[in-house]
């Protein structure tokens, strides 16, 4: 029988966490906000993944795209978790990064209509999944925010939470409009129904 190594280690009884390089610190720490905050989000994102279910080709395009998403997060999370100076070869996140979510951005907003008003998170699954997951990227970059006030944290990093939040909101009205479901536009003078 192979042996294998417990999911437990009983060194967070306390109320601490470790840090990759060794360091221990407070579950309620800036720094664990964030980067759980971060795991959070790729959670948030791999549910509306779960929802595209690749049923179409527009589902697995954007499938794809959030996949790159999701490891572009395991990396970010990874860097969040080091303390500057103890990195030593762990992935970050790039301008490439922020670059490539931009394009992507671009691509899918050049077949959206304008918006003329705010619209409600909703329509299909998948697109109020990944209004979830935008709120979540929102509150991801105010944790990352508040990080880097006393702690160094990358500006590729806050950039590409900055742009994800974005994104999210674009491929949700994207799936929406590739599923063929209309968007809840705010009536800001709606009358309750009778």
């Amino acid at each position: 029988m192979a042996k294998y190594t417990r999911i437990y280690t009983r060194t967070g009884d306390d109320g601490t966490t470790g840090l990759i390089g060794g360091a221990r610190v407070s579950k309620d720490a800036p720094r664990i906000a964030a980067y759980g905050t971060v795991d959070e989000l790729s959670s948030a994102i791999g549910v509306a993944r779960a929802a595209l279910a690749a049923s179409t080709d527009a589902a697995r395009e954007l499938d794809r795209t959030l996949a790159w998403v999701q490891d572009v997060l395991f990396n970010l999370g990874c860097e969040l978790a080091t303390p500057a100076g103890q990195g030593g070869g762990m992935p970050v996140v790039t301008f490439d990064d922020v670059a490539a979510l931009e394009r992507a951005i671009d691509r899918a907003e050049s077949s959206l209509e304008p918006l003329a008003n705010f619209i409600h998170p909703g329509g299909s699954q998948p697109a109020a999944l990944l209004h979830v997951a935008r709120t979540v990227a929102r509150r991801a970059e105010r944790h990352v925010v508040t990080l880097a006030e006393n702690e160094e944290v990358s500006a590729d990093a806050r950039r590409y939470l900055n742009r994800l939040s974005d994104a999210l909101f674009v491929w949700a009205r994207w799936i929406n409009a590739a599923l063929g479901v209309a968007e809840h536009r705010w009536d800001p003078k709606a009358r309750p129904p009778e």
